[in-house]
């Protein structure tokens, strides 16, 4: 299992203070992708041990109280189901819903339901940015997003009304 990066106190990809953890390995390849020198290759990175694990729990166990939860970006989270699943597990075994998973994908909301190994990971997160950057639908005004095809997913209720429902519009 490999991972790209993780940042600690993010306040950029998702909402509130979270910790961000970058998956390694992706297979869209968008154009104009912002992780491609680094985060495309599966065998690059770094190996993700039950250190680098422990590390995670500990800093969010000990700033709890300072953390709004978990991002999963990439790469491709869904093409690391290992990784993340073992990371998005161990979180909600520790905090249940008490703070929030967001994901982002390449793959849309309707993609990723179609697959079951994809939606049970999809399940256990509460928001998705899902879609594949398109670089001439970039938009730098954007919030947790960069192109304008990309939408912000409600998870539970998307789930819960058999479509997709949006957390937030702009």
């Amino acid at each position: 299992m490999r991972y790209n990066n993780i940042i600690y106190n993010d306040i950029v990809n998702g909402e509130g203070m979270r910790i961000s953890f970058f998956s390694q390995g992706c297979k869209h390849f968008c154009k104009g992708c912002f992780n491609k020198e680094t985060a495309w290759n599966f065998n690059g990175g770094k190996e993700f041990t039950q250190e680098i694990l422990n590390e995670i729990m500990m800093v969010f166990n000990l700033y709890k109280d300072g953390y709004d939860g978990l991002s999963l970006l990439g790469g491709e989270p869904f093409q690391n189901l290992e990784v993340s699943n073992l990371l998005v597990n161990t979180f909600r075994k520790e905090f249940a819903n008490t703070k929030t998973i967001w994901i982002w994908s390449g793959y849309t909301f309707e993609q990723l339901i179609q697959d079951n190994d994809k939606l049970e990971l999809l399940k256990k997160c509460d928001v998705l940015v899902d879609g594949k950057f398109v670089e001439e639908l970039k938009d730098a005004t954007l919030k947790f997003r960069g192109s304008l095809n990309q939408r912000i997913i409600n998870v539970p209720e998307s789930l819960k009304q058999n479509k997709v429902v949006l957390y937030m519009k702009r």
